[in-house]
């Protein structure tokens, strides 16, 4: 069982930037894949950014060059830190935790935090 706790979020003026990060309760980096998960009203979630188990970086082609994704082992935490921020990046962001090697399909993830709201304005 892992616990994920989301913060970071908040309103911004679009070409501002913010910082998300995720506390876990377990952090077993070479056992899970983490990722970054957002979704926006009326829309399905979508995955945005990923770290696999084997520490490859996936990111939906939105948000390349814009987003970095990174995790912090020994704090427990994943970030995913938001430059450029657009109005259409506006959603609830969820951080995930899956077993083993896992991709960008919310259905692969067993654990999810709660959520944190990013809006970005003109």
């Amino acid at each position: 069982q892992v616990q994920l706790v989301e913060s970071g979020g908040g309103s911004v003026q679009a070409g501002g930037s913010l910082r998300l990060s995720c506390v876990a309760s377990r952090y077993p980096a070479t056992v899970y894949s983490m990722a970054w998960f957002r979704q926006a009203p009326g829309k399905e979630r979508e995955g945005v950014a990923v770290i696999d188990s084997l520490h490859s970086i996936t990111y939906v082609d939105s948000v390349k060059g814009r987003f970095t994704i990174s995790e912090d082992v020994a704090k427990r935490t994943l970030y995913l830190q938001m430059n450029s921020l657009k109005p259409e990046d506006t959603a609830m962001y969820y951080c995930a935790a899956g077993f083993g090697l896992r991709g960008t399909l919310s259905d692969e993830y067993a654990y999810w935090g709660q959520g944190t709201r990013v809006t970005v304005s003109l």
